[in-house]
């Protein structure tokens, strides 16, 4: 599913027009970001929760040479499925 597959499902599902439904889905995303850039955590219960983790600096390998290459230390964003999504998947 693309998010054109996602308005599409959200505008008939909530008997909405598309634009509206991109309207939603386009704020529901920035809100989203936006607490995650802040460093707080977001939860939709049942569905899952996302938070940010920072990701030490580290050695590794350039599979081509062989060579041991710096990555550098980043935030990086982690995504937990709720009960509720994962019994509808399981």
């Amino acid at each position: 599913m693309n998010k054109t597959d996602l308005i599409n499902g959200m505008a008939e599902n909530a008997g909405i027009t598309k634009a509206a439904a991109k309207k939603a889905l386009d704020s529901l995303l920035i809100d989203i970001e936006g607490s995650l850039q802040k460093g707080n955590r977001v939860s939709l219960v049942g569905f899952g929760s996302w938070s940010v983790s920072r990701r030490a600096a580290r050695d590794g390998r350039n599979p081509q040479t062989g060579k041991t290459i710096k990555i550098k230390a980043k935030n990086v964003v982690k995504f937990k499925a709720g009960s509720d999504l994962n019994s509808a998947v399981n």
